[in-house]
């Protein structure tokens, strides 16, 4: 016979289990599958992740959610020939690069501005290349 407090463990655990399930096979995560959408909110997530002061308790989830959103995006529009080619996709894939460069080799550093000031610029190039449809 089973205590209680061995039901409700393993009542835990199964619950535990199934959302893991329930979560993991919910989808494609973050993104769409609308190319310009997840673009702009792949900028829009970078944007907050770079803004943020480094002394805020929302830095470390804004950045976490920025490398997801980036290996996320990179995964599902890399190979896709259709949207390689365009103008603003080469353009994200050059900040995205950068940022996930800095992230990489320096993850507990604040982003600099100069690399804070060039990604701006290249975030303005993405959403203006959209805007044309390029």
């Amino acid at each position: 016979m089973i205590s209680l407090k061995q039901y409700w463990s393993r009542l835990l655990a199964l619950v535990l289990v199934m959302t893991i399930a329930l979560v993991g096979c919910s989808g494609n995560g973050l993104l769409t599958g609308d190319y310009r959408q997840d673009t702009l909110s792949l900028v829009n997530s970078m944007r907050t992740a770079i803004e943020l002061p480094e002394d805020s308790p929302e830095k470390s989830s804004a950045q976490a959610d920025a490398r997801l959103r980036i290996n996320e995006f990179f995964a599902r529009y890399r190979r896709d020939e259709s949207v390689a080619k365009l103008a603003s996709f080469t353009t994200m894939q050059t900040a995205l690069n950068g940022l996930a460069g800095h992230y990489n080799s320096y993850p507990n550093r604040p982003v600099p501005k100069k690399l804070k000031d060039r990604l701006e610029q290249e975030f303005k190039q993405v959403e203006s290349a959209l805007s044309r449809g390029t």
